[in-house]
Order: structure tokens, then sequence, then C-alpha cells
């Protein structure tokens, strides 16, 4: 891991509650394994399912920043364990409202309750060959290695709430199709959507989830229970519970009262002027600021992967100051400027990424990396596409027509990518060593020829002859020979 990935995060203040920490949630599950082995009951089952639950959360909002593979191992492992515990969940969670709805002597109660006794015995033995196979040595490995690296993200920050807007918005569209399509499915994948949305407040933005997490959780529930009637009704006619039509129709009545008085609680919190959904969406991130927050994501995600992010954050210093010194003379016009300026910073901080895994065409790799990123809330697909090939021509061949991936672009995206591949390229070169020699640049004239006079250059080096090489892409995008002069007190201010 890098140097310079931010300070702590999961480390817990004074008075922070210990249970939100990866470290005390990954424990638990051994701890909770312990007590399911000796007993199947419904609360060790269950809290066993919620301490696995928890790290799997936790692990699908750290892993949006660490790019490390054990989360996604972790994550895995969590889930199988998980899953084999599900269906003996609901035998327990179905016993308890059987006998809530069921009146006394009941023939349709009384066939539910016999099967779910006869099933017990099976997920049991189902659940304890699951457990079994747990590797929980491993998981102790993962307990140890996974809270250190957790540490290095800082909770109740703003990138954090990028990832939780990120969740209101797949949440809301859930919303959204529940509302319309009223399908048993759609509010089960609402009730996920919006425990996905409450687990990354509670995990990551624990002032928030103080504000809201009371409402979060009761909408859970509402839900919940609305899915575990669902499957009341529907092991019930599978396993035919009812002898005669007038018990069908009496647990039929009995369970869409209190699904409906369910949904229409919810409905209440979330439908109309009172609905939470504005509420929450004003305490998130505004549009404006979602750029911004994605380029941290992205650099923080680089910088456990870099390694040196020193160096990586002076060649984007480097390469911003020629960007804006080249904008100004019309090479990148229109509104899109500013969207180009974030895709050569991306493409800075992630250039050498692909060093993570072989010094050996880096390049190439870190391209490759980049591609396969979700992108990020503000950012599109084509940026991060844009973003891959900059980084890609930091160093190695130029661009050219025999390169699918360049030939396949339009004439302004071929050129823009030749553009901030070359500030990109020039900037590495004056890094090269990592030892900072070039502390600025300036772009001191644009015509007839761009003159750069860079801070710690000096023209008999064998510097000058590597940024005589590196200065070549960009030659060839700005159409005009490229001279790079040392930056003196007495230097000329910068003519047009």
């Amino acid at each position: 891991m890098s140097e310079a990935v931010a300070q702590s995060v999961v480390t817990q203040s004074k008075g922070e509650d210990k249970r939100l920490g990866l470290g005390f949630w990954m424990q638990e599950v051994l701890d909770q394994c312990d007590k399911v082995e000796k007993d199947f009951g419904s609360d060790p089952v269950h809290d066993l399912r919620t301490a696995l639950r928890r790290c799997r959360s936790l692990a699908d909002g750290l892993r949006v920043f660490d790019p490390s593979p054990a989360w996604k191992k972790m994550k895995r492992a969590g889930k199988q364990l998980f899953s084999s515990l599900g269906e003996l969940r609901d035998a327990h969670v179905m016993q308890d409202w059987v006998e809530e709805l069921a009146p006394e002597a009941d023939p349709g109660g009384k066939a539910l309750c016999d099967f779910v006794i006869s099933q017990e015995e099976r997920l049991e033995k189902i659940a304890a060959t699951a457990l079994q196979a747990f590797d929980r040595k491993q998981w102790q490995n993962w307990a140890d290695e996974l809270p250190r690296r957790a540490a290095h993200i800082l909770a109740d920050s703003a990138v954090f709430a990028h990832v939780a807007l990120e969740r209101w918005q797949e949440a809301h569209t859930l919303h959204c199709i529940a509302l319309r399509n009223r399908s048993k499915a759609s509010v089960h994948e609402l009730r996920i959507g919006l425990k996905r949305y409450r687990y990354t407040l509670e995990n990551f933005l624990p002032s928030l989830h103080e504000a809201w997490g009371e409402h979060l959780k009761e909408l859970q529930d509402l839900l919940g229970d609305v899915h575990d009637l669902d499957v009341l009704w529907q092991t019930a006619i599978q396993i035919k519970a009812f002898p005669d039509a007038e018990t069908k129709a009496r647990w039929r009545e009995r369970i869409l009262k209190e699904r409906t008085k369910r949904l229409n609680a919810y409905r209440e919190k979330m439908v109309g002027p009172g609905s939470l959904w504005p509420v929450w969406r004003a305490g998130l991130p505004k549009e404006q600021d979602l750029r911004d927050l994605a380029l941290a994501r992205l650099e923080i995600w680089a910088a456990f992967l870099d390694p040196s992010v020193r160096h990586s954050k002076h060649v984007a210093e480097l390469a911003l100051q020629l960007y804006d010194g080249l904008a100004v003379d019309g090479v990148l016009r229109g509104s899109k400027r500013g969207a180009y300026r974030y895709i050569l910073q991306a493409a800075t901080m992630m250039h050498d990424i692909g060093r993570a895994k072989s010094n050996a065409g880096h390049h190439k790799t870190s391209a490759r990396m980049i591609r396969k990123l979700t992108p990020p809330l503000g950012w599109t697909a084509d940026e991060i596409r844009i973003t891959a090939l900059v980084a890609r021509y930091h160093r190695g061949a130029l661009p050219k027509e025999t390169q699918k991936r360049f030939a396949g672009l339009s004439q302004s995206k071929k050129r823009l990518v030749q553009f901030l591949g070359g500030l990109l390229r020039l900037a590495c070169a004056c890094d090269e060593e990592h030892d900072g020699q070039i502390r600025r640049i300036e772009v001191a004239s644009l015509s007839p020829v761009l003159t750069l006079r860079a801070d710690g250059y000096s023209e008999a080096s064998s510097l000058a002859e590597r940024l005589a090489a590196a200065r070549h892409l960009l030659e060839l995008a700005y159409h005009r020979p490229v001279f790079i002069l040392p930056l003196t007190e007495k230097s000329p201010a910068r003519a047009a």
C-alpha cells in the first residue's frame, strides 16, 4: 500500500460505537460460528447472518476505494455461509408468523407448523455442512489484514457521501419501479436497495445515520415483513396447507390485511409531499460537486496501487500547469474544457497503477485497469475510456491508426487523446527520476512556437535529451514546435 492513502477511518474515536468497525464484525462472525455450532436456534442463526451481512456490506463500500482482491474473496466466502443459513432462517421466521396469524386449532396453521418442523432437521444438516466447510483460519487472516487496509479511508468523509448518493439513486429507482408494477419481486428488490443504502450510512457516515437510521430501519422492517408474508403464502399454496376454500380464504384475508398495513405505512413515509426521499437527497452531495468527489475516489483507488504517489502528484501538478497555460489558446474550445481537465488529472494520478502488477508494459496494464472501472457518479463511461487512453500514452508507442482502441475514436477525440497524452508524456518525462528536479512549468509563449519555461531545467543535461523526445506527441497535437527553456527571475513575461 502506498504512503499517501489518506488518514485513518475505521479506528474508533472516543464515544464512537465499536460495533461499527470491520474488525469487530469479522471477529463477531467467528464468535457466532461457535455459538451456531452448538445451537441452530433462531437467535444464533440470525446473529451469525447479521454479522456476515455487516462484513459483506462493509466490503461493498470499501472495495470502491481499495482494489485488493481480498475484499471480493472475503465477500464470496461470507455469502456461501450466509446463503446456507437462509432457508433455515426463513423457516424460523415462518414459524413465528404462523404462531401470530393462526387461530387456535386452525388446520392451515397446523399444516404449516408441521411442514416447518419437518424441514428444520434437513436445513440444519445443510447449514452444519456449510459451517464445517467455512474456512475460519482464512477468515481470521482476513480479519487481521482487511481492517488495517480499511483504516486508510476516512469515515464520515465526502467521498463516502458520494457512494451513499449512488446507493440513494439505486434505491430510489427501485422505489419507482415498485410503485409502478407493484410486484412481489420489485418490493423485495426495493427492500434490498434500502438495506444497502442504510448500511452505507451506518458503516461510513455515522452522523447521517444518526439522523436517518431510525426511519431506514423501520422501512426495511416493513418491507421485510411484506416479503415474509409473501413467502408464507407461497409456501402454504405449495404444500396445500388449506383443507378447504373457506380456510384458504381466511388465511388470504389475514395475510393481505397485514401486508397492506405495512405497504400503506411505507407509502405514508415515502410517497407524496412528506416523502423522505427529497430529505435524504438534500443531505447528500450537490450536483456541482459530483465530478470533484468522483475524482477524489479515483485518486484514493489509484493510491492503493501506485508505488510512488508523490511522483504522480508532482506529475499532475506539472501537467495541469501546462493545460491551464495552453487552454486559453483555444485548443480545447467549448463547455467541455473543464471536463477535459478532470480527465487529464485522473489519467495522471492513475498512469502508474499498472506497476502494481508489472513494470514491463505497465502503461498498457494501467489502461486496462482503468477501462474496467465502473464510472463513478458524475463521470461517463466514455470519459473513463478516454482517461484510460491518455494514461496509456504517457510512454511507449505514439497513438496511431493501427491501434484498435485509438482507431475507433472520432477525429475530435483522437486529437483530444493526442493532446492530453502529449501533456502527460511531457510532464512524466520532467519527473522521470522521481526527484522533483523540475519544480514548475510556465507557458511563456504560444506563437510562433510553443515556448515553455521550466524551473529546475538545464539545457546541458540528460534530462534535456529525454524532454526532447517526450515533447514530440504534444508537437503533433498542437501543430507547432515546442521549445523548453530554463525559468529564471529574468525570464520574459509570457507573450501570446
